[in-house]
């Protein structure tokens, strides 16, 4: 059972959902896979608890491609049309 402010995103749920994206932010190529993994994400991430944890899983994956340019990156969810305050970024403070 999830308790009050628990967050229920995790990183291995994110890394699944946003493997088809890794092309976009290295290369521009944008996989409709992508797409569908952010809204899963977004649907996922409703209360603050789980969107702090979707942000740090954002963060850790950034950081994990150092190839990964990092204004493409923030500029998926848009490309995919979906409005979402989970920003991505390799620096972006999540607590807040």
């Amino acid at each position: 059972m999830v308790q009050q402010g628990e967050a229920v995103v995790s990183c291995g749920q994110e890394d699944s959902n946003l493997m088809p994206c890794v092309s976009y932010p290295t290369k521009g190529n944008l996989d409709p896979a992508c797409c569908t993994g952010v809204q899963n994400i977004k649907n996922l991430a409703q209360t603050t608890a789980d969107k702090q944890a979707a942000c740090e899983c954002c963060k850790a994956a950034a950081n994990r491609f150092p190839s990964v340019e990092e204004v493409t990156a923030s500029t998926l969810p848009g490309k995919c049309g979906i409005v979402m305050n989970i920003p991505i970024s390799k620096t972006t403070n999540c607590q807040r």
